[in-house]
């Protein structure tokens, strides 16, 4: 038996150097919700207790988790994968299962945690354009600073099987699709999955599998305040040295205006706002691999990107 999971909750790291992950998990815009000699956790500006860990050790990716909507979900999903409910480490606390999908990625599904304080960030300052001139006798004035995580948006995973991949996710997970990219002859390269959550909108994409024939993390994506905010960032992790990926631009696939950078072990992450958000009722389609490597505005996929 399947559950519908209602976002992501975190993604996991390993490293050998907490002090330099955290440094450029700050810089990134993130902020220290808990350390000890073995773990760092960091949180956004949202309740959320953390969303991303990072564990001493070899440089990896360690797990990636989805939030079930309670613990009788997550006891409905244990017993139907045969699995034992353990307790979340990490501030919060909760209940966590413990799975592995068929490319052998370590899938956390997580229920009762307590939410955190929500941290107060700047508010967007009105914008005016062409149409509307909300913003008078207001001057726009923005801070020297790095972005303002609010959340993980998604996760993108490379599988062997793509077919097999989606699958598994569907049917235990209940997962979704908002565009399949297809390859022509029948064959597709891999879909942006959503959560299922009926009449409440959810990300264009919560997880996205792409069937490069070797597993692999691609990518892990988090929404900052708004464009000026990720744009901040961008000045802010350029100053400090970070490494670039691809960016400034706009998807054409779920629409946000995006920027990727490199922690200093190589994983890819990525600043984002201004996405599109589909009920279960807006269904799904199929696009071009055109789609998805173009952009609406801003310079091509980088051969490294993914």
């Amino acid at each position: 038996m399947g559950i519908k999971v209602q976002d992501l909750a975190f993604v996991r790291f390993s490293a050998p150097d907490l002090d330099t992950m955290e440094s450029f998990l700050t810089d990134f815009g993130m902020a220290r919700a808990e350390r000890s000699a073995e773990a760092v956790y960091m949180r956004g500006f949202d309740p959320d207790q953390f969303l991303h860990v990072t564990h001493r050790g070899d440089p990896g990716f360690v797990a990636v988790a989805f939030e079930a909507a309670s613990i009788l979900d997550l006891e409905a999903l244990a017993k139907s994968e045969n699995a034992s409910i353990g307790k979340l480490d990490g501030p919060g606390g909760g209940a966590v299962i413990r799975l592995n999908d068929p490319n052998g990625f370590r899938v956390e599904v997580v229920a009762g945690r307590a939410p955190a304080d929500r941290i107060e960030v700047r508010r967007a300052v009105l914008a005016n354009d062409a149409y509307e001139t909300p913003r008078q006798n207001t001057l726009k004035r923005l801070p020297h600073a790095p972005s303002h995580v609010k959340r993980l948006g998604h996760c993108v995973l490379n599988v062997k099987d793509f077919r097999e991949s989606e699958a598994w996710y569907k049917s235990r997970l209940g997962l979704i699709t908002s565009d399949e990219i297809d390859l022509g002859g029948g064959k597709a390269l891999g879909a942006f999955l959503r959560c299922d959550r009926g009449a409440i909108p959810s990300d264009h994409h919560t997880l996205f599998l792409v069937g490069a024939g070797k597993p692999k993390f691609n990518h892990a994506a988090f929404e900052v305040a708004d464009f000026d905010d990720l744009m901040c960032g961008n000045d802010w992790l350029r100053e400090k040295g970070r490494h670039h990926e691809w960016g400034v631009g706009r998807h054409v696939l779920g629409s946000q205006i995006f920027d990727y950078w490199r922690d200093p072990w190589g994983h890819t992450v990525e600043h984002w706002t201004d996405g599109d958000l589909l009920d279960t009722a807006w269904g799904s389609r199929v696009a071009t691999v055109q789609e998805l490597m173009g952009t609406q505005w801003g310079p091509p996929a980088p051969p490294t990107m993914g």
